[in-house]
């Protein structure tokens, strides 16, 4: 099977990384293609970058789509876009994010979650309470770390997520961590074996649970939210998957 994995952000760099977290955590005959928008923002840090990611993300889904790929996942720990790409899409749809809550809260009682800025603290709490995992979320820490900091040599952001996992274990009691960004993807197993907790990767996470819907033939519903936009005019980037929505309701 094929899995299409959307970095919403326009960095290449952390696309590359990206993708090869997910390929290390994907399953044996499992082809994962890791792509970026050609528009928005570098990086997803609050509310505006990720409202300005959405149509690239939207796009790539639908040439995703297009091409008849098993899942799809969203590499934005915001899980930007995630309810339109599911209304758009008929194969599954996973965001690192909610893949992050739901492994964590199947390994210990409390997690807390370590991301990048605090700008992104009430867009990741809001998400707790969408998935219904707020409870088991002890709290949400930020290291203040730019995410394009996760990108650049010599940046103290791992020694600084570091401290943040040493804090939520002994102030929040926390059980587990999840990290708070695709960009930190490549840190979960070192920070894991340094601390003794689990710490989970939302990438790896989203990729494993997206191939199980994929190989259990469960597809997105396409009755109620989920049900594709209605036939009407789009304009610029948008008008490239209009005509691919139009009737798709099919869950064969």
């Amino acid at each position: 099977m094929e899995l299409l994995v959307v970095n919403p952000n326009t960095t290449a760099g952390m696309t590359a990384k990206i993708g090869a977290a997910a390929a290390a955590a994907a399953a044996p005959g499992t082809r994962v293609t890791a792509v970026n928008p050609e528009t928005g923002p570098a990086s997803i840090e609050g509310w505006v970058d990720g409202a300005l990611a959405v149509p690239g993300l939207l796009q790539e889904i639908a040439r995703g789509e297009a091409r008849g790929v098993a899942g799809h996942v969203i590499a934005c720990f915001d899980d930007t876009g995630l309810d339109a790409a599911r209304s758009l899409a008929t194969a599954p749809v996973v965001g690192i994010g909610e893949a992050g809550f739901h492994v964590a809260a199947l390994l210990a009682g409390r997690f807390s979650v370590v991301t990048t800025l605090a700008c992104s603290i009430p867009v990741i709490e809001s998400n707790l309470q969408r998935t219904g995992l707020a409870a088991r979320c002890a709290r949400v820490r930020a290291a203040e770390i730019p995410v394009l900091d996760l990108e650049r040599p010599g940046s103290d952001a791992e020694a600084r997520i570091s401290a943040e996992i040493a804090a939520a274990l002994e102030a929040d009691r926390a059980e587990a961590i999840v990290l708070g960004c695709a960009g930190m993807a490549d840190l979960a197993a070192r920070l894991s074996a340094r601390h003794g907790v689990p710490v989970v990767d939302g990438v790896a996470a989203a990729v494993t649970l997206v191939e199980g819907l994929a190989r259990l033939g469960l597809r997105t519903a396409k009755t109620g939210g989920y049900a594709p936009p209605r036939p009407k005019p789009y304009a610029g980037v948008l008008a490239s998957f209009a005509p691919a929505t139009s009737g798709n309701t099919s869950m064969t």
